[in-house]
């Protein structure tokens, strides 16, 4: 199995504080990985280093390309990210917002085509999101929004993608429904995804690997019940330890 990312003894973090020491992986493709770990471990400050937002040592390879020898990976794209807090404050119908995922492949300025706008639609369809098509994105209800961002990440089409606590403030249906979909992704069309979460409960019935960067020295762990069960104590051991 070919692996579609390496990290190498990576070290970064915001000048003296350093988050993340000496962090080696490797995820084979296609992957899911859930990366976990308390507040401060680390988890986003990984995410930045993918997207070339931080000064970092060590390794960072995507399809055997070291990211630090790239000038845009997003742009090439090789690796999307969907931000803890994506947010659009005026109105824009949903097929506006989704078509937007296909930016990389426009020159500047160039307009959105019909074929664009059908691709749009289609990916809409694989989520059952029909329905949202030419509603105003700013009126769904916060599961529908975080759907609708999903269906622009898929039309990005990138290898690798980042996604930074897609379930946060989700209630049951909808964390079930981004997890499903996530899982979906990764083995009906071969993508691979980096997904930091909080959120274990859901973990337990996926299919990939764990990442836990509050342990002493992070490896990849093959999700299970038991292994998500192990990290929960270790995360909460180490949170009362704090207190």
């Amino acid at each position: 199995m070919i692996n579609v990312v390496t990290v190498k003894n990576l070290v970064a973090g915001y000048g003296h504080r350093v988050l993340i020491r000496n962090l080696s992986f490797s995820v084979p493709s296609p992957s899911f990985v859930a990366i976990i770990g308390h507040n401060g471990a680390g988890k986003t400050t990984l995410f930045r280093a993918f997207q070339g937002k931080i000064a970092y040592q060590g390794e960072i390879l995507v399809q055997n390309q070291n990211l630090r020898h790239l000038s845009n990976p997003s742009g090439r794209g090789l690796v999307a990210y969907l931000p803890q807090k994506a947010a659009v404050n005026f109105p824009i119908k949903v097929h506006d917002l989704v078509v937007m995922g296909l930016f990389r492949k426009k020159r500047f300025f160039e307009n959105y085509s019909s074929e664009d706008y059908a691709l749009a639609a289609r990916v809409l369809e694989q989520l059952q999101l029909s329905h949202l098509l030419n509603h105003d994105f700013t009126t769904l209800s916060g599961g529908e929004q975080q759907l609708v961002w999903l269906a622009q990440l898929m039309l990005q089409d990138a290898g690798i993608n980042l996604l930074d606590e897609p379930t946060q403030q989700l209630d049951v249906y909808y964390k079930n429904k981004v997890f499903g979909l996530l899982q979906d992704w990764v083995e009906a069309r071969g993508k691979t995804v980096l997904c930091i979460t909080h959120d274990l409960q859901n973990l337990a019935n996926m299919r990939g690997f764990l990442l836990n960067l509050s342990k002493p020295n992070p490896v990849l762990e093959p999700l299970s019940p038991e292994t998500v069960q192990e990290n929960q104590a270790f995360l909460e051991a180490g949170r009362q330890a704090v207190v």
